[in-house]
Order: structure tokens, then sequence, then C-alpha cells
């Protein structure tokens, strides 16, 4: 199959990152560590906790709230400060977590010659250092607002790449990177039912050690059911 102007169409696989590629979740886990090494106050950490527990149960939440809340301890930093600080806790915290399912897969898809991105809700510098080192193609995450100065203002820049945003910065990038039309979501991976516009796009879907909700819906519509070890 090609495209209008007859080039092939370029096949991408989109893997989701907390608990899909790698064990657990970023954002509570970067909560804890900032809370171990006194980063962070237990007032805000528990405005975090408080949301996440809104999360879980399908309460109101606004998505900017959480990652607001982390960026709001670390303003005393600047930007490459709070960037390096990221990229150190990915390193020591999130590399151990990586699936090794979530690298054979992403191998044997990008061994099938498709373009592979990371999806993810995370902070960008997280997201950028998980992608190099796993070996992505491309990823697309949350960005923060910088002022004049460079330094990060706390603010979310654009929507948060979680729920349906997730398919819409898939769009986005790969439009960027392979052309409006020249490619195809082949292949999606995903964990939360929050995933499931991304997963509903691809022609194979695969949920990933499911929570109940995306579990019956991945049996409803015939998606693939991964259960990769933790």
């Amino acid at each position: 199959m090609g495209s209008s102007s007859g080039q092939p169409i370029t096949r991408v696989a989109v893997f989701d990152f907390d608990g899909t590629s790698i064990s657990g979740q970023s954002g509570a886990l970067f909560t804890r560590y900032l809370l171990f090494r006194r980063l962070m106050s237990p007032p805000r950490a528990l405005r975090l906790i408080w949301w996440g527990i809104r999360y879980k149960l399908h309460l109101p939440y606004r998505q900017d709230e959480a990652r607001e809340l982390v960026l709001g301890a670390l303003s005393e930093m600047s930007a490459p400060e709070v960037d390096e600080l990221m990229v150190r806790f990915h390193d020591e915290v999130l590399r151990p977590r990586y699936r090794p399912q979530a690298l054979e897969e992403l191998a044997r898809c990008q061994g099938e010659g498709m373009v592979a991105l990371l999806v993810s809700a995370t902070f960008d510098a997280m997201a950028a250092q998980a992608a190099r080192i796993m070996g992505f193609d491309g990823y697309a995450a949350t960005r923060m607002v910088r002022d004049a100065q460079g330094n990060y203002t706390g603010a979310v820049d654009g929507p948060v790449v979680a729920g349906a945003e997730k398919y819409r910065a898939v769009v986005r990038w790969c439009d960027q990177h392979l052309g409006e039309g020249a490619w195809r979501l082949e292949r999606a991976y995903g964990d939360h039912h929050t995933d499931k516009d991304l997963l509903s796009h691809a022609r194979v879907a695969v949920a990933v050690c499911p929570g109940k909700t995306l579990r019956v819906l991945a049996k409803r519509r015939g998606w693939t059911i991964a259960d990769w070890d933790e």
C-alpha cells in the first residue's frame, strides 16, 4: 500500500511508557525520590497523593495539577538543574524498571522495519532520556513552559500527553517527521484504560498488564493481552 503521492507507507509502533515500557509509574516514583531527598515538602507530597487517588478512582482531576505541583517544588532550581535531576532520577530509578519484554518488542518492531515511538505523560527530559537509552526512533511527552531566561515557570506547555492526547501527539510527531498521509499506526502498546484511544487507532493493539477496565475492553474488542512480568 502506498500514499496518494506514490510513496510507501511507513508503519509505526507506539509504546506507552509508565506501566507499559517500565513497571511502575514515573510520577509517583519521582515524588518519592524528591521527598526522600528533601526536595519536596510533605504537604506538597500529600497533595500529589490526593491527586493520584482522584485519578485512580475516576474522580474529577486536572492533568496539569500534578506536573505543576512537582515543578513547584523545584522552583529555585534552573531549568538545566531540573533537567539534570530528572535524567539522574531516570538512570537511578526508572532504568532498572525497564520491562525486558518491552525491549524485545521494540527490537522486533524495528527489525520488521517499523518506526518506534515512545509516548508519555511524563516530563520531556525523562522521556527523552528513556527514548535514547531504550533505542526508540522518537518520543512525545509533556513539555513545560519556560520564561524569557529559559527557566521553568511551573506551567504546562500545551496539553499533557495523556488519555486521548497521546494519539494526537503521535499524529503530530508522525506528520512532522514522516509526512502527512505517509504513515500508519501499525502497533500500539498501553496498560491503562486511558490509553484506549491510542489503542483503538492501531491495526494491532496490545494491552500490557492491563487493569480491570482495560482488560474487559481488550477482550471485548479482540485486542491482544500481554501479561508481561513485573
